[in-house]
């Protein structure tokens, strides 16, 4: 059996209000929540069986450099959609900006930043 990915870990700098767009957008629940390292907080979100671990610092987050110009960055973070146009007006009503649209194979996609300019793809397959 190939292995399957559980789950993703990065910073935000406000894991409640990162949740609560995603659990609106993607029909998320939160799986868990508590105290984590350095008096930080994580914030487990996603489905039954997959999700993203937020977390938040104690001390506060700094400006990320351009992710794609650093190793071990992070350059974003996809979900697949049935709809994607329905999801790309989903967005825009809760104030992201979509952009960088594409139409290949193996499918539709639009990419939109987060608050903390952390860069989400959506893609819808054929």
């Amino acid at each position: 059996m190939a292995a399957m990915l559980e789950h993703a870990n990065y910073t935000v700098s406000d894991g409640d209000a990162t949740a609560a767009w995603m659990c609106d957008l993607f029909g998320w629940h939160i799986r868990w929540k508590g105290p984590s390292i350095d008096g930080g907080q994580s914030i487990h979100v996603g489905t039954d069986t997959q999700y993203l671990a937020l977390y938040t610092p104690g001390k506060g987050t700094a400006e990320k450099s351009n992710s794609y110009l650093t190793n071990g960055g992070l350059n974003h973070i996809a979900v697949v959609v049935d709809d994607i146009d329905a999801m790309e007006r989903a967005v825009t009503d809760k104030g992201f900006t979509a952009g960088n649209h594409g139409d290949y194979e193996p499918g539709r996609r639009f990419y939109f930043h987060d608050h903390d300019n952390i860069e989400y793809e959506v893609v819808q397959y054929d």
